[in-house]
């Protein structure tokens, strides 16, 4: 009998809606008529604009530079001109300063020398990571050289998220099945960064297929030293902690990162694009993108470039029907909802969704204690969430409001349908500024 694995603390399971995409191969969008592509794409301060109005531009040139340790850098996804230079509002409402580019009619394909990476050092892979702009691609989109340079500090384990717990989300399974050979090798790369003495797979049991192609695929490889774990079906699963949980059996106390227990955690998607960055040195200008959803008239995986705009997308997919309620920018439980389809795909957009609407009346908390049974984090959301709404933000943040991951567990299951997720995350920015 198979053994899956899993955290045990709290925990959800959402219908997780992915047989609406997930037999869909990856497709390449057709070049849009034009590319909005922001300046800030990344966890940390925004990059800044080296390109002006009226510049012509090639394929995979810098046309952000990042501006501190925590950013990175943005390029041109394709070859065209610059005809503006705007400010743009991004689907989790934050703006941002955006270049505007009208791509030529003929694109060439600028990524085709293959570079022998197992020469240079692991400072050099490193320096190459941080130059072609990789962040994290499960949505976090935290600057991924900054997270492998661990400051000396021992690894343990390397672990690869592949798990892609939120509903509707299929982009890593297909890049699993379709692109196995190309994962593998980038995960030997950071593996030569790190010097892990363990690699760890995890998957979750709805993608033992790709589970068991990744398996072939190392087997006829001859790569040794990866194992694949299989997971239960469990939200929030694919949170770093909670996946370090459900590989390693440790977990990471609060306030403190992976790394000081000795793992890293990467996306598989991330890998990918470290992949592409190593071996052809092609920076992260476009990504694949689940759009998805109830109203949604042909749900798709798609590879788009980078500043997409998501009218565009869905036009791809035979639009959105006319009983459209919302847009989400990723995920259904971690996503950001948004109404404007001129909104770009940045570097973390994993999914687009339009869902239908839901006839849902907001009650008041019974103290059921639903939320905190469920909270993977151990927290009391019913507590925290009546401190800010009188405004007690201190005690809130003395509750542990700062460790919550803001997954949705709470919310999903609270039969009030209060909006505690919200709450929690005007509750962060406030206790801030006091």
């Amino acid at each position: 009998m198979l053994h899956l694995s899993t955290f045990r603390r709290g925990g959800v399971h959402p219908d997780d809606r992915k047989e609406l995409s997930k037999n869909s191969p990856i497709e390449v969008l057709p070049v849009p008529h034009n590319l909005v592509v922001p300046m800030s794409q990344h966890l940390g301060a925004p990059a800044q604009l080296v390109k002006a109005r009226g510049d012509e531009v090639r394929r995979g040139e810098l046309i952000g530079q990042a501006s501190s340790f925590v950013s990175a850098n943005v390029h041109s996804p394709v070859r065209g001109k610059i005809v503006d230079v705007t400010t743009v509002r991004l689907a989790n409402g934050a703006t941002c300063q955006a270049a505007v580019i009208q791509p030529d009619e003929i694109q060439g394909d600028e990524f085709t020398v293959r570079h022998d990476w197992q020469q240079e050092s692991p400072e050099s892979l490193l320096a190459t990571i941080r130059d072609m702009g990789i962040v994290g691609m499960g949505g976090a989109t935290f600057p991924t050289h900054v997270k492998l340079a661990t400051q000396g500090k021992k690894v343990e384990a390397l672990v690869i998220n592949a798990v892609e717990c939120e509903p509707y989300l299929t982009s890593d399974y297909r890049s699993m099945l379709e692109r196995a050979d190309e994962t593998i090798e980038g995960i030997r790369i950071i593996a030569k960064i790190l010097s892990p003495q363990k690699i760890i797979i995890g998957v979750e049991a709805n993608k033992l297929d790709a589970a068991a192609h990744l398996e072939e695929r190392l087997a006829t490889l001859k790569v040794t030293g990866i194992e694949i774990q299989p997971l239960k079906m469990k939200y929030p699963q694919g949170d770093e902690k909670q996946l370090l949980k459900a590989t390693m059996g440790r977990e990471v106390p609060s306030g403190k990162l992976p790394i000081d227990i000795g793992a890293v955690v990467c996306n598989i998607g991330t890998v990918y694009a470290v992949w592409e960055a190593v071996v052809f040195h092609k920076p992260l200008i476009e990504r694949v993108v689940t759009v998805s959803g109830e109203a949604v008239a042909t749900p798709r995986n798609v590879l788009c470039p980078v500043g997409t705009r998501t009218g565009d997308l869905l036009a791809f997919c035979g639009g959105s029907a006319e009983d459209a309620d919302r847009l989400i920018s990723g995920g259904p439980m971690m996503g950001f909802a948004f109404a404007d389809e001129n909104a770009p795909v940045t570097k973390g957009t994993s999914g687009i969704l339009a869902l239908k609407a839901e006839n849902i009346e907001t009650g008041v908390c019974v103290s059921c204690g639903k939320c905190v049974a469920h909270c993977p984090m151990g927290l009391m959301p019913n507590r925290m969430f009546r401190n800010i709404k009188y405004g007690r933000y201190q005690e809130a943040l003395d509750l542990g409001l700062l460790d919550c991951k803001e997954c949705g567990c709470c919310a999903f299951i609270c039969p009030a349908h209060l909006p505690l997720v919200q709450g929690f995350k005007l509750g962060k920015k406030m206790g801030r500024r006091k």
